[in-house]
């Protein structure tokens, strides 16, 4: 059973993530048939409650991971990269059923940035990069525009957006087949697709790094399960811009928290994580050759919180120290 939070303690009160979440189960399980979520048993909206299908003996991958590490978990892993590439694959073209879902419920269809993220992200971006004394200008500042303007205007890649792609939003069973459902759709709304696969690039915030997914095979995971409805993402170049977009822009997201760090005593994992997000998002984007200015500028900002925070002046790609999907402490 789900229900409306409560109190100013709560995190995550909005009333719009219950219905934003009925909508998004209703709408993957009674509109397109399919088994990515759990399914809805009641719903009373005027009471804030959701009743949900019992989804145990299933337990959320970040456990396992937390219990296991990464390199036991690689095959479940897998399972998610698949998942969210599915989820994209199947709800692309069909947001004006998922708008017809939402109606019928009484409410209109989220944005595409439910939680107004991306909205500010250009003044963010420039006030915290020039409080770092790293101004974003020249070919940096127009590439940030075609970063946002990818995604706003998502072309092929309009589909429907988890909004909280965690391995911690994933259950899969122990042991035999993982018979995987995604969790949480809270934050759901129809938006750029590759915006699901930065948790594979880039750290979430429980991890301080999440490894080389190349090379661990999750980017391809992913990437063929998203293009069994999106036959765009076998462009390289069109795909590679896109993903390095979303990775970029979760980099600058997460960069905003730089104040809140300055005050956490030196050896905080946040302060490492910000670095390794920074510096994973620009591996990213030197991978797919693209964003070169943008890129050159999130490194430029990762050696500056190295200095600032000389803690934080460590290697998170050592994988003998730092294990992929180490988490955050």
């Amino acid at each position: 059973m789900k229900w409306v939070r409560t109190g100013p303690a709560q995190a995550r009160t909005e009333p719009w993530r219950l219905p934003t979440e009925l909508a998004a189960l209703q709408f993957l399980s009674d509109d397109l048939g399919l088994a990515l979520g759990p399914r809805v048993i009641a719903a009373d909206m005027p009471a804030g409650i959701l009743v949900l299908e019992d989804l145990a003996p299933r337990v959320a991958l970040d456990q396992l991971i937390r219990r296991d590490g990464a390199a036991a978990c690689l095959g479940l892993l897998a399972v998610f990269a698949r998942a969210l590439g599915e989820l994209s694959a199947a709800t692309t073209g069909r947001a004006g059923t998922y708008r017809a879902r939402c109606a019928a419920l009484g409410f209109p269809a989220p944005s595409g940035d439910p939680e107004g993220r991306l909205g500010a992200l250009w003044d963010h971006g420039h006030e915290d990069a020039a409080a770092l004394g790293v101004p974003i200008a020249g070919p940096a500042a127009s590439e940030l525009i075609a970063v946002l303007d990818e995604l706003n205007a998502p072309g092929p890649f309009l589909a429907l957006s988890h909004g909280d792609a965690e391995s911690n939003n994933i259950l899969v069973r122990e042991s035999g087949p993982a018979d995987a459902r995604l969790i949480d759709f809270e934050a759901a709304s129809y938006g750029h697709a590759l915006v699901d696969a930065v948790c594979l690039h880039v750290p979430g915030p429980g991890w301080i790094s999440v490894g080389d997914p190349d090379a661990a095979g999750l980017a391809d995971q992913y990437r063929r399960a998203l293009a069994r409805g999106v036959p765009e993402a076998q462009d390289d170049r069109r795909y590679g811009f896109a993903l390095a977009a979303a990775c970029i822009a979760w980099a600058l997201l997460r960069l905003h928290r730089c104040a809140v760090l300055d005050s956490r005593a030196p050896g905080d994992h946040s302060r490492l994580q910000l670095v390794e997000t920074l510096e994973s998002a620009a591996r990213t984007a030197e991978a797919h050759r693209t964003l070169p200015h943008l890129a050159g500028w999130v490194r430029r900002t990762a050696a500056v919180l190295r200095r600032r925070w000389p803690d934080a002046d460590l290697d998170p790609t050592d994988w003998a120290r730092f294990p992929p999907y180490s988490p955050r402490r």
